[in-house]
């Protein structure tokens, strides 16, 4: 029995690529795999504080046990759920758009409130080494253009690229990465793109 945490981060329903993806995903993976707990976050849902000034005060404050005001109190809150949530899941799936090549804001947060030294990594003499690389991890991301490898615009992506080095720093190297792409670019043939992809998906998931 695994504990499996699932990202949603998009917040256009029926109408976006990643969400169906998601939902897809998550369709199969609890066909297949009736005895594991799935934990599901929707990031846009969630409304997470951004990660700046007061979160790393915060979070400095609890570190060095100082007295914290009732704003970040409920602030380290949050981000110690977020973190424990992470803690417990032996498998990991996020799902995201490509968003003006990049990713949505609230995946940004949600992978600053992880990316901490001492938690998800730590500094060492011969450079950072990552403290969750036994986590099974796959990514799904959506891009109505086409950027993939060899393509003129792949150096412009910078959603799955960014989560994709984001998490190497915690040790999870060698995710599963599933990309459904260009079919806005070439809206005759979406249909047929999707289909495929969502194929792709569910197969991953069965899998997983």
């Amino acid at each position: 029995m695994a504990n499996v945490l699932m990202i949603n981060a998009s917040d256009r329903h029926e109408h976006g690529v990643s969400v169906k993806m998601y939902n897809q995903f998550v369709q199969s993976y609890k066909e297949t795999h009736k005895q594991d707990t799935v934990e599901e976050v929707n990031l846009f849902e969630a409304n997470l504080p951004y990660y700046g000034e007061k979160a790393i005060v915060a979070l400095t404050k609890k570190a060095q046990q100082v007295d914290m005001t009732v704003e970040e109190e409920e602030l380290v809150n949050t981000i110690s759920y977020y973190r424990d949530q992470f803690s417990r899941a032996d498998k990991l799936m996020i799902a995201f758009p490509l968003w003006n090549f990049t990713v949505p804001a609230p995946l940004i947060t949600y992978l600053s409130y992880l990316a901490q030294a001492g938690f998800t990594f730590q500094y060492t003499e011969n450079g950072p080494i990552g403290l969750a690389g036994d986590k099974e991890v796959v990514l799904l991301s959506a891009r109505g253009g086409i950027y993939s490898e060899g393509t003129p615009m792949e150096s412009a992506e910078m959603a799955m690229k960014l989560v994709r080095q984001t998490i190497s720093l915690w040790g999870i190297v060698n995710p599963e990465e599933i990309v459904i792409e260009g079919h806005n670019a070439a809206p005759d043939q979406k249909e047929r793109i999707l289909e495929e992809g969502l194929t792709s998906v569910a197969t991953a998931a069965g899998r997983f």
